[in-house]
């Protein structure tokens, strides 16, 4: 809702006219780059727009599932939760996925290979580690971690119909906060969206890798394209609105907001000093807390996966 009627964000998708019909109607695993503070609602606004964001998933860092509300509700709605060490993540990550194979609902499973996102930091010790492996150089993306994807492709197989290669942009250099949404700002994104058959997705693990390194050297190469000259290959299409988002938090801000408001106007006539003191605490502490979750999309705050002085290892 704050990303489509608040803010009016544009996005728009260039995609295969002939595969367009086919998006909301199958499964889906969707690969998005990870550079920009907003590119996970870009994700959520792609899968309202086809109708099948109530269903889909995300692989997401564990952490996140702390975060008040937001991670709350993805607990519940059996998000898909790595530690990002693989030594614990094969089998919970995988049981996870296998539990989707027999979802009742049509479903975006949207991944984000680079494991975290794109800082100058990351890009310059991540190609270090593409050179020591023999890997071509990316300009725009980290080196993908291929053993997610791979987990995710063998125990979705025969579900899903397709993967989604997602790269996404904004125009004239615009650099998207969450906290710019938040505040109204309009932002113009472009997204494009290849539909590839999962048959052509190796089934074996070291083909896998070596596929999805191809592929994430495309996307580089796309990005470059759009640097240049402004724009995606494939037919430019707005996929329209829902109203649904809308009329939820109508809904909820009408059922919420009322009583909230109501009882401070009773709070502030009462002229009780310790009472108004308690809801000034109250007010900045929960300001302080959405601060908090603002803060966890912000690049500049990331987490040290990736980085030389996180002392982890950079594997595959």
């Amino acid at each position: 809702m704050l990303l489509e009627w608040w803010s009016g964000t544009e996005c728009i998708i260039h995609t295969d006219p002939r595969a367009y019909p086919k998006y909301g109607k199958e499964n889906a695993i969707v690969v998005l780059n990870h550079k920009f503070e907003i590119d996970f609602l870009c994700g959520w606004s792609l899968a309202e727009r086809f109708g099948v964001l109530g269903g889909s998933k995300v692989l997401a860092k564990k952490e996140l599932a702390y975060v008040p509300i937001i991670g709350w509700m993805w607990y519940f709605t059996e998000m898909v939760f790595c530690t990002r060490k693989w030594e614990q993540d094969r089998k919970t990550v995988s049981e996870s996925l296998l539990h989707l194979r027999d979802y009742p609902e049509k479903y975006f499973f949207l991944i984000h290979c680079e494991g975290t996102r794109f800082t100058e930091k990351k890009h310059q010790i991540s190609m270090q580690v593409a050179q020591a492996k023999g890997l071509p150089s990316l300009k725009h993306h980290l080196l993908p971690r291929t053993k997610g994807f791979a987990i995710t492709v063998r125990s979705l197989r025969n579900v899903v119909s397709a993967v989604y290669d997602c790269t996404l942009n904004f125009r004239n250099n615009e650099n998207p906060t969450l906290l710019g949404v938040l505040n109204g700002k309009k932002y113009h994104a472009d997204l494009y969206v290849r539909r590839i058959p999962l048959g052509e997705v190796p089934e074996d693990e070291d083909r896998c890798a070596a596929w999805l390194h191809k592929l994430y050297q495309e996307k580089d190469a796309l990005q470059e394209e759009y640097s240049r000259t402004g724009t995606f290959p494939g037919t430019p299409m707005v996929p329209p609105r829902r109203p649904w988002t809308l009329v939820n938090w109508l809904f909820w801000a009408s059922l919420l907001l009322y009583p909230f408001f109501r009882f401070l106007v009773n709070m502030v006539r009462s002229g009780s000093s310790l009472t108004l003191a308690s809801f000034v605490l109250v007010f900045f502490v929960a300001s302080m807390g959405v601060r908090w979750m603002i803060g966890v999309t912000e690049i500049d705050k990331g987490s040290a996966y990736g980085n030389m002085d996180s002392k982890q290892k950079h594997s595959d």
